[in-house]
């Protein structure tokens, strides 16, 4: 994909400078499109690779969301400054949407993780995280800090400075605006200097001093923008004696792309939040406040008066000089003339007391030898997954692709050394056939802090040597121990899985662990409208061969279901076998959660195994709880068959066919008279107004739809991007007017409005339970001819009006709302439910009222 949009990018080319870039571009990035492909950098970057092993510099970025991250700076301080630069994210933007997929909550945050480090791949830096759970919209730092636990992100914020040790830190956000944005942005640069003041303190946080160690960063800058003041004239005039201006727009000949062109394929990577980005070339100037620390004589060297040499190390300034020699004498037709010299220095820097860069330095001079060498060592499963207990075949692979004289002495698996003592010599393979024991006990692979159960606003970790790791350590290795000459370097590759595929080629997967039986119920709510009984499939898949066992649901004692239990057999691994329980309601409106259970050899499985699998990203296993909630509602409804236009995706169509409506898709150009005549009322999904480039050549049609007597419901739209000039059939504009506090109260503005009372009575009650907000972006200006009916706000605001507004147009009506049914339904919320039933049958049955349950 990203082959393809470069080529698009450069279409103005010729012909064969477009593939050449293409090649040069998709060499230089590392992006693996087909999950964990190893890099084969060329010799342009292998040597600015070397010119980075010369700069001993860091920067640390701080925000709070997947996607505040400023690529630009970041891929100019990694690949123009050579700093060694990283990303501390906050949160895993778990509390937004998802604009590719129907994943939500943590399996978002999953995909966000591994988007921005798939970023970090093309923008040159590294990504670290806190356990801030992202819980959603805040308005003010004080609740954002309240319900994250300020003191355990605060630690994690001084855990990441003390274990990267940056010079620098920038942080996205100012600290001076509580209240003027995001609670969660303003949070990220307070914490960001508080912690600068904690990490060289002793009696701050002690116990993270057993496996790291004090730091002071030298300099804390605020990352401003005209955006900041409020408008580019504004900035154009306002005294910028205190920042440091410095263009990003450079242009790096050897890879034939500006630093811009860089970051906006990095930004691009966000493919969940729709934020594909246009490379542009030129001028790019970027602006830092100093905050904290001394400010830059001179103001074009952010590290000025920073020592970034080899000197600033103890036995350092022998290393530096050898490095200079081959940075200076490097031969781009034959890099393995550099292994001499680069073995020489590998050898001083293991003698190096600072442990800091020791660590670091060595990693990285590694790596630059092995490119130099050609070298290409691989240990790839024969399966892609693997349970407790399982022996896998292993396909290893060794090569030296240059003239160097190197010998593989050992390779490490199961942690037992297999003596090899082979001359790899130039461009002669050696491959090798082993078997990876899995112990019984090795637990499954999932996203470490997914494991347990945590807060609305915060993940428990409760190994601290994870905390701030981007991704689960992959558990198995292999192990390679080379000589060159008289030196012994070892290299470690992780187990992979890898494949032909007959379209896409070679294709990595990583090598993943999984319970030998897992378990789910598809729907995560099932709603029951009345007291009739409805069959429940449940899914066993088999993680290996020949699984035998029983499966059985823990339910609510005022629920029943049967059969009690039934016996499982399936004979093949990766299969998955389908069982229906039968479940009966109570009478009355009851909610409650059934739990899949699989009893095999008395070991229970309980959790579903989630796949993610998107090209962008590497292919991703997560184990979740196997939980639906149960609803046994008090609802009545009207009309039946519901047309829904899809926005940037929800589970609201399938919500509704929950509770017994025919749901039919459309895309714009289904959308016609005749088609129309179908519906009973048609629904907009969450941002269609947004994303649906064609609807807005649709909006006369389905104003028609409403004039005969349909219902038309418009949920949230932005009001940034519309792509419709007339929203609704009467004047209606969209503000940034939300309701972040999912308790706040509730006033109803016109009780006597059908909409409150058929055919369902909507009560207080009905907005008991709401989850992450009441709702986001309401209108704040409308026409006379829409009636509000709720008015709501949080804490020290005005009374908001516009969550849900009506207007009668012709025989039908139209409905715009802000409330998130998006978020309600898939918790289960039962008002929500109940109230969106009565927006669809409004006007169907002016005479319905409300009825009892049934007896």
């Amino acid at each position: 994909m990203l082959v393809f949009f470069l080529y698009l990018l450069l279409s103005k080319k010729p012909i064969m400078q477009r593939l050449l870039l293409v090649v040069i571009i998709t060499l230089f990035s590392g992006f693996h499109t087909f999950s964990q492909a190893p890099k084969k950098p060329n010799a342009s970057e292998i040597y600015e690779s070397i010119k980075k092993l010369n700069f001993l510099g860091s920067v640390l970025y701080v925000a709070a969301h997947p996607d505040d991250e400023n690529t630009r700076l970041i891929s100019y301080m990694s690949n123009h400054v050579k700093a060694r630069t990283a990303y501390l994210s906050l949160t895993r933007g778990d509390g937004g949407q998802n604009l590719i997929g129907p994943e939500i909550r943590e399996l978002l945050g999953v995909i966000r993780t591994q988007e921005l480090l798939t970023a970090r791949q093309i923008d040159g830096g590294e990504q670290r995280f806190t356990r801030a759970n992202d819980f959603g919209y805040s308005k003010h730092p004080d609740e954002t800090l309240e319900i994250w636990n300020k003191e355990a992100v605060l630690s994690d914020v001084v855990l990441a400075i003390r274990q990267f040790q940056p010079d620098i830190i920038i942080n996205r956000f100012d600290h001076r605006s509580p209240g003027k944005t995001h609670g969660h942005h303003t949070s990220s640069a307070m914490l960001s200097l508080e912690a600068f003041d904690l990490t060289n303190k002793k009696s701050a946080y002690p116990n993270q001093l057993n496996h790291t160690s004090l730091w002071q960063p030298k300099r804390v800058f605020f990352n401003t923008s005209w955006w900041f003041y409020g408008s580019q004239e504004k900035f154009d005039k306002a005294d910028k004696s205190k920042l440091l201006e410095f263009d990003l727009g450079v242009y790096y000949p050897s890879i034939g792309l500006s630093n811009t062109e860089i970051a906006a394929l990095s930004r691009s990577q966000h493919k969940s939040q729709g934020f594909g980005n246009t490379g542009t070339r030129g001028v790019q100037m970027e602006y830092l406040e100093l905050i904290k620390g001394d400010m830059p004589q001179n103001k074009n060297n952010l590290f000025d008066g920073i020592d970034t040499t080899w000197k600033r190390v103890k036995g350092g300034e022998a290393i530096g000089n050898i490095l200079q020699q081959v940075e200076a004498n490097y031969d781009f037709k034959n890099p393995a003339a550099s292994i001499p010299k680069l073995v020489e220095a590998y050898q001083l820097i293991q003698k190096l007391e600072d442990t800091h860069w020791r660590t670091y330095k060595t990693e990285e001079i590694k790596n630059i030898i092995y490119n130099c060498a050609g070298l290409y060592l691989e240990a790839a499963s024969v399966v892609s997954q693997a349970t407790p207990g399982e022996t896998v075949k292993l396909n290893i692979e060794t090569i030296n692709r240059s003239a160097y004289p190197i010998t593989l002495e050992t390779i490490t698996c199961n942690n037992t050394n297999i003596e090899k003592q082979l001359a790899l010599t130039e461009n002669n393979g050696f491959d090798f056939h082993e078997v990876l024991e899995i112990p019984d006990t090795q637990k499954p692979t999932t996203p470490y802090w997914l494991t347990e159960k945590g807060t609305l606003g915060m993940y428990q970790v409760s190994n601290d040597t994870l905390i701030g790791k981007p991704e689960t350590p992959r558990v198995f290795t292999v192990s390679f121990k080379l000589r060159f000459n008289h030196t012994p370097i070892t290299f470690t590759k992780p187990v992979v899985y890898k494949t032909n595929d007959p379209v896409k080629g070679e294709v990595y997967k990583p090598f993943e662990i999984i319970p030998e039986a897992s378990v789910k119920i598809s729907e995560k709510v099932i709603i029951f409208e009345n007291s009739q009984a409805k069959d429940i499939p449940v899914m066993v898949k088999a993680g290996r061969d020949n699984l035998e066992g029983t499966l059985s649901l823990k339910y609510p004692k005022e629920w029943q279901v049967t059969p009690q239990k039934q016996d499982i057999q399936i004979e093949n691994k990766g299969e998955e076998k389908t069982v229906i329980f039968r479940v009966t309601p109570p009478k009355n409106q009851h909610e409650g959660q059934i739990i899949p259970k699989m009893l095999v050899n008395g070991q229970t499985y309980s959790k579903e195994l989630i796949e993610i699998d998107y090209e962008h990203i590497p292919y991703q296993t997560v184990l979740l709880p196997s939980e639906t909630k149960i609803v046994r509602l008090d609802l009545h409804k009207e009309g039946e068959n519901i047309g829904y236009i899809v926005g940037a995706g929800d589970v609201v169509p399938e919500s509704l066919e929950q509770i017994g409506y025919q749901v039919t898709l459309l895309k714009p150009e289904d959308i016609n008279p005749k088609t129309l005549d179908e519906f009973d009322a048609i629904v907009v999904g969450i941002r269609a107004y947004n994303t649906l480039e064609s609807i807005k050549f649709k909006q006369q049609l389905l104003f028609e739809f409403v004039k005969n007597g349909g219902n038309m419901i418009v949920q949230y739209n932005t009001s940034h991007q519309l792509k419709v000039d007339e929203l609704a059939p009467y004047k209606l504009e969209l503000s940034r007017d939300r309701v972040t506090d999912e308790t706040a109260e509730v006033k109803f503005l016109a009780p006597k409005h059908p909409v409150l009372n058929t055919p369902n009575k909507i009560t207080q009650d009905d907005f008991k339970g709401w989850t992450q907000e009441r709702g986001l972006y309401f209108p704040d200006t409308w026409a006379k001819e829409f009636t509000p009916i709720f008015s709501m706000h949080d804490k020290g605001e005005s009374a908001k009006k516009g969550s849900l507004l009506v207007a009668k147009y012709g025989k039908g009506h139209y409905i715009y709302t802000g409330l998130s049914f998006f978020r309600e339904f898939p918790a289960g919320v039962p008002g929500a439910y109940r109230l969106f039933a009565n927006m669809l049958s409004l006007g169907k049955n002016p005479e319905t009222s409300a009825k009892p349950l049934e007896n």
